[in-house]
């Protein structure tokens, strides 16, 4: 017969766990994460482009580090520190030109009005076909598990535009897909729903196991004058 602690531990206390990750990762839906485009950005050649990406809930951005990089480049194999430049970098208050990449350098912008609003967007102008690839929008001291996001750039030379100079830049416009909004209060709910009686199950699991083990390691004395029958 497998021990009850054995049970204990190779069962019920997995599962403890795993009930408690997910309702640690309900409560941290409400962090502010980094939210870009769901859908490839596409532009044509010499067209002005709008990366889009904001924090969701809005949080004030104006003193906070931004960076913009594209993930798949790789470092140059002569720095020693494997460093890799940036597309857009922004500390504080100020825009790091040093630490860009070159041919990024005069092209790109954030939009100082409205990172107060969470808009941390970025425009390049003058498109080439070098400018296609993928971009990563990253918050590196925002108290959050969602820091950066990823936005897809096609740049074609005959295509329709989807995001322009002709953009109106505020909060409301800048809202991108994002699929965990798919569950978000009714997903939450449902959530809170079935792990309040999950939690409650393996509490009663736990409880009568360990009310089982007690009784088995201290059985009741009984006094032998109760056992004795009673006279005719």
């Amino acid at each position: 017969m497998v021990h009850v602690w054995d049970f204990v531990l190779g069962v019920i206390f997995p599962l403890w766990t795993l009930t408690w990750s997910t309702v640690a990762g309900t409560f941290n839906e409400g962090q502010p994460r980094v939210v870009g485009a769901f859908q490839p950005i596409i532009a044509v050649v010499g067209d002005d482009v709008i990366l889009p990406c904001h924090l969701e809930p809005p949080l004030n951005m104006e003193e906070t580090t931004v960076e913009w990089s594209k993930p798949d480049l790789k470092p140059d194999p002569s720095d020693r520190l494997s460093r890799v430049e940036y597309v857009h970098l922004r500390r504080s208050w100020d825009d790091i030109s040093d630490m860009q990449m070159q041919a990024y350098v005069g092209r790109t912008e954030l939009f100082p009005d409205q990172l107060k609003y969470g808009n941390i967007s970025l425009k390049i102008t003058n498109v080439t076909l070098a400018d296609g690839g993928r971009y990563k929008c990253h918050v590196p001291k925002l108290q959050s598990q969602v820091k950066e996001s990823i936005v897809e750039l096609v740049v074609e030379t005959n295509s329709v535009k989807t995001w322009t100079t002709g953009t109106t830049l505020h909060p409301e416009n800048l809202q991108t897909p994002d699929p965990r909004k798919e569950t978000n209060v009714k997903g939450g709910r449902s959530h809170l729903v079935l792990l309040i009686p999950a939690f409650l199950f393996v509490l009663s699991i736990i409880v009568f196991l360990l009310r089982h083990n007690w009784k088995r390691h201290n059985p009741l004395k009984y006094d032998d004058a109760l056992c004795k029958p009673l006279p005719a």
